[in-house]
């Protein structure tokens, strides 16, 4: 009987409802805020320079890419506790979860390598020689594939996740910034920010399929600076940041034509979806605020406001 009732009460329970948590790159802290709410509920401190953010694929703990403290921090989300800190090489940048949660693959902007960590035991399995200024990663879906981008040797790498070795290097437009896996892991996708353009490669040849461009009215091509991507549920639709164009691009995913442009906030970077993939929530790193866009109606709704310079954003459900 005790059992039952228990049972009852925490069905009684409201849920935990899900956040967003925005990395704040000049004030060394996260801003998480209630999706339901669209208001900052929360502020963690970090380490300095917090740049790339994503959770563990169970949720239970949250990554961090303290940059100029030259590690990834590891982060309870219930209680916003630092738990301890993973071995990343200097100026960590971006990250990639490996599917089963085990690995971690950081991109380290001053060495010129990527590192992989172990999360359990906390250890460097492996450094892998790439360009200068790495900044990109992912990982396929599957596991089997981890890219990183470098900035100045404009090149997607190639890694081989079972031997950690390159087994290609493809170019890119000038300045690649983010790399994701789509359409589950046959295309990946790189953004170039000085290049302005997005490139879609064919991921079984590792060859360009097609190259997308941002011609938008009243701004100068030299501010239209892709950086940050996602595509819907779907995959049907992606929405680019445009950096200090201030702009999110919506583009059909199947044909790769620009359909739509969304005006947000100052020198848009980052974003990350809703749960239910009906909120887009964009980082503003200039305006230090995070604009909310109907994913159906294409339309912003709401701007709100975080910490100073927000750069990466993640879910927890």
């Amino acid at each position: 009987m005790r059992f039952a009732a228990l049972a009852l009460l925490m069905a009684a329970l409201p849920a935990q409802a899900a956040e967003i948590w925005v990395t704040n790159e000049k004030d060394d802290t996260i801003s998480v805020i209630d999706v339901d709410r669209l208001e900052v509920t929360r502020t963690i401190p970090t380490g300095e320079r917090p740049r790339g953010i994503t959770f563990a694929p169970d949720h239970s703990v949250v990554y961090v890419c303290a940059s100029d403290s030259d590690t990834v921090q590891v982060i309870d989300p219930v209680s916003g506790k630092i738990l301890h800190d993973l071995p990343s090489g200097e100026d960590p940048e971006q990250f990639a979860v490996s599917p089963d949660g085990k690995l971690l693959y950081i991109a380290n902007e001053d060495d010129a390598i990527t590192t992989v960590v172990d999360t359990e035991t906390r250890h460097v399995i492996a450094q892998i020689d790439v360009g200068i200024e790495p900044e990109g990663m992912a990982v396929s879906p599957e596991g089997k594939i981890a890219v990183t981008t470098s900035e100045t040797t404009n090149m997607a790498h190639w890694i081989d996740t079972g031997t950690h070795k390159l087994f290609a290097n493809t170019l890119v437009d000038a300045r690649p910034r983010h790399a994701e896996f789509v359409k589950h892991g046959t295309e990946l996708w790189v953004s170039a920010e000085i290049g302005g353009t997005v490139t879609v490669f064919d991921v079984a040849t590792q060859t360009e399929k097609a190259k997308i461009a941002f011609p938008l009215k009243g701004v100068h091509p030299d501010r239209v600076q892709p950086v940050g991507f996602e595509l819907t549920a779907d995959e049907k639709t992606a929405f680019v940041a445009l950096g200090p164009a201030n702009h999110l691009a919506v583009v059909n995913a199947e044909t790769y034509a620009v359909e739509d442009y969304i005006l947000v906030g100052r020198r848009v970077w980052h974003m990350a979806f809703s749960p239910d993939k009906r909120l887009l929530f964009v980082t503003n790193g200039v305006s230090g605020d995070v604009t909310v866009v109907d994913v159906a109606k294409r339309k912003a709704i709401k701007t709100i406001k975080v910490g100073r310079f927000p750069w990466g954003a993640a879910t927890r459900l």
